[in-house]
Order: C-alpha cells, then structure tokens, then sequence
C-alpha cells in the first residue's frame, strides 16, 4: 500500500466577489474560483492555480493527497473533495478543500488494484473481472494508502476475491461490506452475453430521451400556436 501523504504546497489568493461574472474573471486572469471549509472554521472563498490542482487530481494519490493550503492568515492541511469540469472543453470551472486534522480519523474511498495474472486466466483461457474498483475506509490522513493492491495469481474459476481478502492492518479499518465482491474469473461467453444485453439496453435507453424531447416540442408547438390564435382573437 503506497501512502498517500505527500507533500504538495498549494497557495490561496483570497476573493471577496462570488459572483457568476467575478467567477470568470477569475478563470479569464488564469486562475480557478475554490472554496474551503471545515474544522470548525469559517469558510473561505479563494482563487488557485489550476495547473496545481490538475497535478494534485492526476497524481498517483489523486484527490485523496494532503496538501498544504497557503492562505493569508493560516496555512491548512487540505485535501480536494469535490471539482468540477466544464463539460466541452473540459477546463477546470471550481474546487472545494477541506481542512483536515492530521490526528482524526477521516472516512475516504480507495482504489483497489489487481496485481500478476491469474491462474484462471493464463491457463484455463477465462477473463479476469473486478466488480469493485474502489472501497470505502477509515484511518488517520497520514496513513491513507494510495491504493490497496491485491494479488490475483491464484485465482481461478469458481474463487472469488471479496473485501474480506484484501490487505487489512491496523491502521485500517474497512466500510465496505466485507463480503463484497472485487474479482473472479469469468468465461468468454459470459462476457459475451453481458455485452449484447448491456448493448440493448442502451439503445432502449437512448431512444427514450428522443421520444420525451419531441413530445415536449409538439407541447410546446402546440402551446404557441394556441396564444397565436388567442391574440388573433383579441384583434378581432
């Protein structure tokens, strides 16, 4: 388990405005509007470097790095909890920090990672799936893993890999449901099926939103042309 305390300095430009139009003068002068909050202290509207946040998000850590947060009156230990893109161009639009407190205990999710190749799969020809990407735990911020590995070599038709088989020590303390599944070996033909089912079931989906937004256009059409004819009758 790779920790993911690192040191990353991020610093804060106070902003007074929270105006939409303040907001892209922000992002047009090349910084981000951000907020941050928690440990019992009032929040702060700031103004940081997107490049630095990009860095902290794609990092191997990714949001669950700590990070020293330089504002005017305090530096902070922060951690990103929550950003958003702008959907076409996919630049960064906002970002919250939340101050933490190195000795409390903070509940965060984790990805889990499959390591070597399964028996399952390099001798009986099946296909390794995990079901579970990810698992919630509890520890102190300067034990917080980057990941949490797990080796799949033995693996094979029939087995199963539950949360219960996963890396625990003692710093660490679970959430998730111990008898969720991460990973098993599944056959070709089982893959197979899920994908044409997957695939009919997005194409019944997709075709759902056409038929409500032109039913609301025909409503809409129709409204219009009933004030038409109310106006044309108020001429009269």
């Amino acid at each position: 388990m790779a920790n993911a305390t690192v040191n990353n300095t991020l610093e804060a430009t106070p902003r007074t405005a929270t105006t939409k139009n303040a907001a892209r003068r922000v992002r047009v002068a090349g910084q981000v509007p951000a907020v941050v909050y928690g440990a019992g202290k009032a929040s702060q509207t700031v103004s940081v470097d997107p490049r630095q946040v990009q860095k902290i998000l794609y990092s191997q850590t990714g949001h669950n790095t700590i990070v020293d947060l330089k504002l005017p009156n305090e530096q902070a230990k922060a951690m990103i909890v929550d950003w958003q893109y702008e959907p076409i161009r996919g630049h960064l639009l906002h970002v919250d920090f939340k101050r933490i407190a190195m000795d409390k205990a903070l509940r965060i999710k984790v990805p889990v990672l499959l390591k070597g190749e399964a028996v399952g799969v390099k001798v009986d020809g099946g296909i390794l799936e995990q079901v579970l990407r990810e698992v919630e735990i509890e520890c102190l911020p300067a034990d917080i893993p980057a990941s949490i590995d797990v080796d799949v070599t033995e693996l094979t038709f029939g087995k199963l890999i539950r949360v219960e088989d996963l890396p625990h020590g003692e710093k660490l303390k679970f959430l998730t449901d111990a008898n969720q599944m991460i990973a098993h070996i599944v056959s070709v033909k089982e893959v197979v099926v899920e994908t044409a089912v997957a695939a009919v079931d997005a194409t019944a989906v997709s075709t759902e939103p056409e038929v409500a937004k032109k039913g609301k256009q025909d409503a809409e059409g129709a409204e219009g042309a009933d004030k038409a004819g109310d106006k044309k009758k108020d001429k009269k």
